[in-house]
Parts: C-alpha cells; structure tokens; sequence
C-alpha cells in the first residue's frame, strides 16, 4: 500500500517557559519532528505549542507564533488553542479561524485545569457558530456527547483512542458529530484499533502522533487488521475529506 499521510494532532516546542524538555529518549524540537515526518512519508501535520497545551500563560502567544509558523511552512497547520476563561482569546480566534492553514480549535482541559462539562456550552457554542472542528484531549468523554447533540454545526475529535468510551461518544451521537485520532500512546493496545474500525468505521477515525515516534504510529496503523481503504481513510483521506481548502495541494 502506497498512501500519503497526514498528521492531525502533534505539538512542539517554541521557546517559552512550558516547553517540555528535550532529553535523549524523548525529543520534541520541530527539527527532530520533521526528520521523523521525512523518514516515515507524513506530508504535514497539524500543530499546538506545547506551551499553549500544557500551560496557560503564553497561549495568546504560542497562537500567534503558531499561525506564523503555519504560514511559512508547507509541513505546518494549526490548532488554535483555547482556554475559556481568558476571554482575549475568542476574538484571537474569530480573526484566526478563517486562515488558510488553520483546522480549528484546540481544547486542554485536564492540562488548563477547568471543568470540561462547566465551559463546555462557552466552547461549543463558539465552534458550532464558526462551523469549525474542535479537538480536544480525552476527557468525560461520554460527557461530550451532550454537547455534540446540542451544537450540531461543530465536529469534535476526542483525541487518543484507547477505551470503549471513545466508541460509545462515537456511536451516540445523533447527528455523527464526534470523531476520534490514534494520537498517544494508548495505541499501543493490540486490538484498539481494530476494534474501533469494527464499532464506527475507519471513516471516524484521524491519524495522530501527539509527538510519540511517528514510526510507531505509522507502523500501527500500516500493520493494523484492517483493510488497505481503512488504512487509508484514517492515514489520509479523513482528513482531506473534512479539510478541503487546507490540504488542497496533498
């Protein structure tokens, strides 16, 4: 199987003070990362600052770097990040949302340290109106389908697949408004996959590696029980599929 590949939910380092470290097992620098993508075929892939994602203080920031970096690079998309209770960010991402290597809204509760269920409406609402795709990390994920049903112009992708409540959102939702990404380490899971294409379809599934080795993410997807079209819907074709205008020229 020949298939290109696009990476929906990855982050890296910028320079502020919640970058991640470095360390010899564990690189998240944009160069390591691109090394990675070149060696196992993926064409781009869709990005937050880490310290957009695992802290609160420099996300108005980390957005406006990350759009730059967007525009400059042809490998690079974006995540806008929100958190809900900073209020400068929504019109950062009004004005944001309609670039042309933008995807959506990036969400990180567990990270941000908010209640989900209590800032939910404020979200959603917000991506139900913009007609956007929110990505989120996994969190009261059966919770979630509340929201879906009751926003039904927004996409949600509850990241790193790796339960039967990623399924179950999936299956609930009544106007098919939930997705899900392989990102994370959860794939490690001998039958996780296999399982979900079996539940929903490869067709609600994105490709993910959330900075864990993209030749282990590739791999698990590439040697996946499944067919060469499930492969390829979650590798490539999703997200061509609900991002047109982006990936246009992949």
């Amino acid at each position: 199987m020949n298939t290109k590949i696009i990476d929906i939910h990855s982050h890296f380092n910028c320079g502020f003070k919640d970058d991640v470290p470095n360390n010899n097992i564990h690189k998240r620098d944009f160069e390591f990362l691109m090394e990675e993508y070149k060696n196992c075929g993926i064409s781009a892939g869709c990005f937050s600052h880490f310290p957009a994602v695992l802290g609160t203080s420099d996300i108005y920031e980390c957005n406006e770097l990350m759009y730059k970096k967007a525009e400059s690079d042809d490998r690079v998309y974006q995540w806008i990040v929100l958190d809900p209770r900073q209020e400068k960010l929504f019109p950062q991402v009004r004005k944001m949302i309609t670039g042309k290597k933008v995807v959506g809204i990036k969400i990180q509760s567990l990270t941000h340290k908010y209640d989900i269920v209590e800032y939910g409406d404020k979200v959603f609402s917000l991506a139900n109106e913009l007609k956007c795709f929110v990505l989120m990390h996994n969190d009261k994920i059966l919770d979630m389908v509340q929201f879906a049903d009751k926003y039904p112009d927004m996409n949600l992708i509850i990241a790193h697949l790796g339960s039967d409540e990623h399924v179950e959102a999936i299956k609930k939702a009544k106007h098919g408004n939930i997705y899900t990404d392989t990102s994370g380490g959860r794939s490690y899971f001998n039958n996780v996959v296999e399982y979900a294409v079996e539940q929903v379809g490869s067709e609600k599934i994105f490709f993910g590696t959330d900075t864990y080795s993209c030749g282990f993410q590739t791999g698990r997807i590439l040697f996946a029980r499944i067919s060469d079209k499930d492969k390829e819907n979650i590798l490539y074709y999703n997200a061509k599929r609900h991002f047109p205008k982006q990936f246009a020229n992949i």
